[in-house]
Formats: structure tokens, C-alpha cells, sequence
């Protein structure tokens, strides 16, 4: 008996012990299965689009030069749309941000719009659905009139949750206000639903000298995104600014952007290349926009790429905006380098050609050499090897000084820096000083003025508006309100109540809009005006967005955007579906592009 009981002990024992050394083991692994599933997620950053087919309906025609095959779009037969499809669209490496792809498109489309064989009116247009691959449910119209005329339209769907939405139809390329011959892509079409469009077509005089009506059944999206956003009315009864939220670079939905009416009606879906928006820069009749991690374009209103701005080795991160005339400054990393999102590149917009304009290793080495990469034990462990040690999230040029503020949220400190083309220097750091004291830059930091809490890992500083004396003007900061240091050994900091340490928050967190008045005169900034918002740890911006001074505010993390009034009161909230976040969500009202 006590040989049997012997036994069970040992086999008891050595159970105990297996199961010890595998729950060790898998211990030891959950933080590497953790950084592992956090690197696939910011992964799919970097992601290309492969498969850029669509369904389509039966070819009926092609163009052996141009090699672009026509198809008829199965829209409900009410009226006859094409599709033009590249015969070449399943190659490896097909891309419509591809100035050669274009082109045959563009062939494509003189070649029908030239035809002897048609007679295009109003009545009669020719149609054609995403001519050029980048908007999923935008439909080119191409007619002529016998007067010259301009063209509005309005989309009726049967829904009575969906307003009527109307447009005045920007032609393409024309500088005169009434034109003979029309040329536009309808924007508002809702996809997976019957579209009534109804277009009122008027003369110099203000006449009403023609009223067409058709219907299309408009595909689904895509990207399979929701058309409909969830709303909530806050308090302010302030009138919604005209235009389109634009929300960009959702997680989960990479490669797409979403333009959504005040309905929270989903109107335009962009299809880009990979990544996403980092915002949008108007130029004349055109747009410049982040079309993948690695590429610039410029479209114009009928969805055409123009130009493609190939990064090269290097990757965009954050954000994107006009330098001196002629140049987009990109923020952006060295593509396999440890050190991230510490570089501002110049881009020749007429040329295309690359340069490293400022490395902020070089220009703020002092710091530097003060960091460490991130580790698997530090709140952003899913960078972990990466050495993130300044984080810029956003640029505003300043042509008069040819200066730059960027927004740095490792440090929680809005930094400016003069004379950026020729030998670059520090200007100032506005932020929480303590943070200074003990490096090289204590003395560039700007005294605060007041009795508040600064900015914490801030995101989208953007010029607001000039003060009422040379050298003082005002910021507008999406203060995310959250302080996380990643990238500094030996160093903390004792933060008000107020400020959040949670990515996610665990309680009375939030965010705010802050107005901050700058005196570089007397070294100092201040809080001009602020607002709560939903709070988010990372990510999100505020932005005025109207001539009345509305705002849009995107808290990524929390996934909602709202307009707010000019005093910071809610007009309305909207609630987005995403993976952990939305990068940005701006309001636009696209007029001399889509819009007259």
C-alpha cells in the first residue's frame, strides 16, 4: 500500500510540475503573443492593395491600343452606364495610382465622348460608373446643352431616415460659370440603394431651362462599411457647416477614406492604394492626399490621378502640408530604420523629386542621445525595438519666418524651428517645462502664462488665426490629455488629477480642444479658450471647419466625431466603426472641386 501511495505522490508531483512549467512558459509568452498581435495591427499600415477588380457587367466592346475593355454597369437599366475596365487589372503590381493607367482610362473616355455615333445630351449622356478607379460609387456624366447652362442635381432614395441631398455640379476644368459643354462627377450617390437623381439644368438668366430625371441601383460599398453613422444631438443649436465629414485612415478599413453628410449618410467612398489620409490639401481644382504609406497623389473632381509622388525609401506618418510655394513637406520615417517618425521631407510638386529636409536627430541631438528604444515592458509595447523618441504627429508652415511647428507627442510639446530650407534652428518648446529641466533645451521652452494644465500627447496643432500684434497668434491643439513616456529611462513626472494614464480611460478622463496664445515677443503661451471632448489617448484632432467658426473634433479611441459651435457646445456627435481607432476626421466643403 504505501509503494502504491508512493506512486500517486511522485505522478502527483510531477503533474504539479508540468502544469507549473507550462503556465510559466505561457507567462513568459503572453507578452510576445501580445507585441506580436500589436504589430500586425500597425502593420496593416504599410499594406498595398492587390485585387483591384469589381464586379462588373457584360463587355461589350474594347480598345486593343489602349487595352481598356467597356462593360456595361448593371445600375437597374433605367439609364445606360459603362464601366471601363483595364485589361490588365489582375496583373501583379496593377494599380490605378498609376499616371500611365490613367491615361488609357482618360483615352478611353475621349474616345466615347468624341464618338460620331452619339448625340450627348442630357436626355442621352454618357455615363460611366468610377471611370477611374479611385470612387467606388461616383458616376460621371458627360453632355452638352444648347445655351450655356449649369448643372445642380438632388438624390431622393426611399428611406425617410435619408434627407434629399443636393449638389451644384463643378464641370471639369471650367472657369466660366455657365458652359455649353458639361463634364462632373455626381457625389451623394447612396450605395446599395435606388437613387432617384434629378437634375435641374439652368440658363445665365436664372431660368430653369431643363429638368431630366433617372434612377441607378447604386452597388454596395467596397469596403463593406456601414452607410449609416449612429447620431446624437447635443445641446448647441447651431446650424451644421456645409460639406463632408471626411474620416481618415480607420483601422480595419485601410485603403478607403469616407465621406459622410450631416445625416451621417455615407456619400463618397474613396478608394486609394493602402493607408490612408493624413488630411487633405486643396491646390486650385485639385486634390493632394496620402493615397498609400509610400505614395502622394493629385486628383482632380473626376476622380482622375494627375500625378503620383513616390516617396521612395522613405514611408509617411501623420501628416502632410504646403511649404513654399511649389513644395509639400511630408512627415515621415526611413523605411527598415529603428528610428521612426522623426524626419520632415520637401516634395517638388511639379517635378516629384524627394528630399530630407530635417532629421530631427540631427537638429535636436541633444535630446536624442538622452532616448531608447521602446520595450516590450513600456505602455506602447507593441513598438517595441522601435526607437520612437519624438513621435511628430503634425506640421504647420509658416512662410513669413520660413519656420515649422510640429506637434510632438512623446515629449507632450509643441516645438517650432525657423529658417527650415537653410541652416534650420530651435525656436521654442511649449509644453510642460518640467520635462526640459534636465537636457539641453530648458531655455527654448516658453513660459506658461496662466494657471492651467498643459497640453499631454497632443495631436493636430494647427495655425488658428494671428493675434493683434507681430509675434503673437493662436494654436489650435487636440490635447489628448494623456501622458505616456516610452522612450527615456530615470524620469518622472507628477501630473494633475486630470491627466489620463489609460489608453482606454478608466473613469472620468477626457479630452480637450485648447486655443493657446502665442507671444514669442515675451517668451511665453497661454490657454486663450477650451472644451471637453470624448477623450482619446492617442490619435484624434480638432479643427474649425466653417467660416462660423464650428468645429470638428475626431476622438479616434473613443470612435466618435462632433461638431461643436463656436463656444465648444455639441451640435452633433457621430459614432463610427473602426479597430481601436480613426485616425482624423475633417469637414470640407469641396467647393471648385466636386461642388460650384
Amino acid at each position: 500500500m504505501k509503494s502504491e501511495e508512493g506512486n500517486k505522490g511522485k505522478k502527483g508531483k510531477k503533474k504539479l510540475i508540468i502544469v507549473l512549467v507550462v503556465l510559466l512558459l505561457v507567462i513568459l509568452a503572453v507578452p510576445a503573443i501580445v507585441m506580436y498581435i500589436g504589430k500586425s495591427f500597425t502593420a496593416q499600415e504599410t499594406v498595398v492593395r492587390t485585387d483591384w477588380t469589381t464586379d462588373v457587367g457584360e463587355i461589350v466592346d474594347q480598345n486593343e491600343e489602349l487595352q481598356i475593355q467597356y462593360a456595361e454597369a448593371e445600375l437597374g437599366g433605367y439609364i445606360r452606364v459603362l464601366q471601363l475596365v483595364p485589361m490588365d487589372i489582375e496583373e501583379e503590381g496593377f494599380t490605378y495610382y498609376d499616371t500611365a493607367v490613367q491615361e488609357r482610362l482618360d483615352g478611353a473616355l475621349e474616345s466615347l465622348k468624341s464618338s460620331s455615333k452619339m448625340d450627348w445630351t442630357a436626355e442621352t449622356p454618357l455615363a460611366v460608373l468610377n471611370p477611374y478607379g479611385t470612387g467606388s460609387n461616383g458616376l460621371y456624366l458627360y453632355f452638352e446643352t444648347d445655351q450655356k447652362t449649369q448643372v445642380s442635381y438632388t438624390i431622393h432614395v426611399d428611406d425617410a431616415e435619408i434627407s434629399d441631398y443636393t449638389a451644384a455640379a463643378q464641370d471639369l476644368d471650367s472657369e466660366q460659370e455657365y458652359t455649353r459643354e458639361h463634364e462632373f462627377q455626381i457625389v451623394g450617390l447612396v450605395p446599395g440603394m435606388t437613387n432617384e437623381v434629378t437634375m435641374t439644368i439652368t440658363g445665365s438668366w436664372g431660368n430653369v431651362r431643363q429638368i431630366v430625371s433617372f434612377q441607378v441601383d447604386m452597388p454596395e460599398t467596397q469596403s463593406g462599411y456601414p452607410i449609416r453613422l449612429e447620431t446624437t444631438d447635443g445641446s448647441s443649436d447651431a446650424e451644421l457647416a456645409d460639406g463632408l465629414y471626411a474620416m481618415m485612415r480607420i483601422n480595419g478599413y485601410l485603403g478607403y477614406s469616407f465621406f459622410f453628410d450631416n445625416e451621417g449618410v455615407l456619400r463618397y467612398e474613396m478608394v486609394l492604394e493602402g493607408y490612408g489620409p493624413d488630411r487633405i490639401l486643396f491646390d486650385g481644382n485639385d486634390i493632394i492626399t496620402c493615397v498609400s504609406n509610400g505614395k502622394l497623389a493629385r486628383l482632380n473632381g473626376l476622380g482622375q490621378v494627375e500625378q503620383v509622388y513616390d516617396l521612395g525609401e522613405y514611408a509617411l506618418h501623420h501628416d502632410i502640408g504646403f511649404g513654399r510655394d511649389g513644395e509639400i513637406l511630408a512627415l515621415a520615417e526611413l523605411e527598415g530604420s529603428e528610428n521612426v517618425e522623426d524626419l520632415l521631407l520637401s516634395i517638388d510638386m511639379e517635378s516629384g523629386e524627394v528630399t530630407q529636409l530635417i532629421d530631427f536627430k540631427e537638429a535636436m541631438s541633444g535630446y536624442y542621445e538622452m532616448t531608447r528604444p521602446i520595450s516590450a515592458t513600456d505602455d506602447f509595447f507593441w513598438q517595441a525595438g522601435e526607437w520612437d523618441w519624438i513621435h511628430l504627429n503634425s506640421l504647420q508652415y509658416m512662410e513669413e519666418s520660413d519656420s515649422l511647428i510640429v506637434s510632438s507627442r512623446e515629449t507632450s510639446t509643441i516645438i517650432k524651428l525657423s529658417n527650415i530650407h537653410e541652416d534650420v534652428e530651435l525656436s521654442w518648446l511649449a509644453g510642460d517645462s518640467r520635462f526640459w529641466e534636465d537636457t539641453p533645451y530648458a531655455d527654448y521652452c516658453l513660459e506658461q502664462e496662466g494657471d492651467f494644465v498643459p497640453q499631454y500627447g497632443q495631436h493636430c496643432v494647427e495655425y488658428l488665426r494671428a493675434g493683434d500684434e507681430d509675434g503673437v497668434y493662436y494654436l489650435a491643439v487636440y490635447n489628448n490629455n494623456y501622458w505616456s513616456l516610452n522612450s527615456r529611462d530615470n524620469f518622472e513626472l507628477e501630473l494633475a488629477d486630470s491627466v489620463g494614464t489609460d489608453l482606454y480611460g478608466l473613469g472620468d478622463e477626457t479630452s480637450q480642444v485648447y486655443v493657446y496664445r502665442i507671444d514669442e515677443n515675451n517668451g511665453t503661451f497661454a490657454l486663450d479658450s477650451s472644451f471637453d471632448v470624448p477623450y482619446s489617448s492617442i490619435v484624434s484632432n480638432g479643427s474649425v471647419c466653417s467660416g462660423d467658426g464650428n468645429w470638428v473634433v475626431n476622438s479616434g479611441v473613443s470612435k466618435v466625431f462632433g461638431e461643436y459651435d463656436a463656444e465648444g457646445n455639441l451640435i452633433r456627435e457621430f459614432a463610427y466603426e473602426c479597430d481601436m481607432q480613426n485616425y482624423r476626421t475633417f469637414k470640407y466643403d469641396f467647393t471648385g472641386f466636386w461642388f460650384r
